[in-house]
């Protein structure tokens, strides 16, 4: 489970460490602007893989504990930055429920994005663009799981981002 989450993780933050005109479908240039934590993946429970389903409650078990594992800032200038502590985690499951650390390191990934139409478009490090659906309603931002193209990860869902 770790390993796929990790793969999500890693490559959700790549999506954001990329190339934009800072654009989505309601119009408003600047919506994606500002600093953006993972709070939740949404899976389907009846149908998503255990690993699937660990992961979610992970990410929910710790945004509930105002431990945040990716955080992408988006800059006006078209730059941005992914901090990501997955590699960090130290997940244990106990009679008492989970027992997870917040992490203290990060990695800290920069580069360029592109953002039109609701898409965010980035180079995957195999040089491949991805694009990733992305809608922003207010200061909550959704992405399809699916649509990041992540090898071993074939989940319907979506990663959930809340703007600090």
């Amino acid at each position: 489970m770790k390993s796929k989450l990790c793969t999500l993780i890693v490559v959700s933050v790549f999506i954001w460490s990329c190339s934009s005109d800072n654009k989505d479908s309601s119009g408003s240039k600047n919506d994606i602007v500002g600093t953006w934590d993972a709070t939740a993946l949404n899976v389907d429970m009846s149908t998503a893989s255990d690993e699937a389903q660990l992961g979610q409650q992970v990410l929910n078990f710790l945004s509930n504990n105002n431990c945040f594992i990716i955080t992408l800032q988006f800059n006006e200038d078209l730059t941005a930055e992914a901090r990501n502590a997955v590699a960090d985690l130290d997940v244990s499951i106990g009679a008492s429920g989970f027992t997870i650390p917040c992490p203290t390191e990060f990695e800290i990934e920069t580069n360029t994005y592109t953002y039109s139409d609701g898409v965010v478009s980035f180079l995957n490090e195999d040089g491949k663009t991805v694009n990733a659906l992305v809608s922003i309603s207010g200061d909550i931002m959704t992405v399809n799981a699916s649509s990041l193209e992540i090898p071993d990860f074939d989940e319907t869902g979506e990663l959930v981002f809340k703007r600090q």
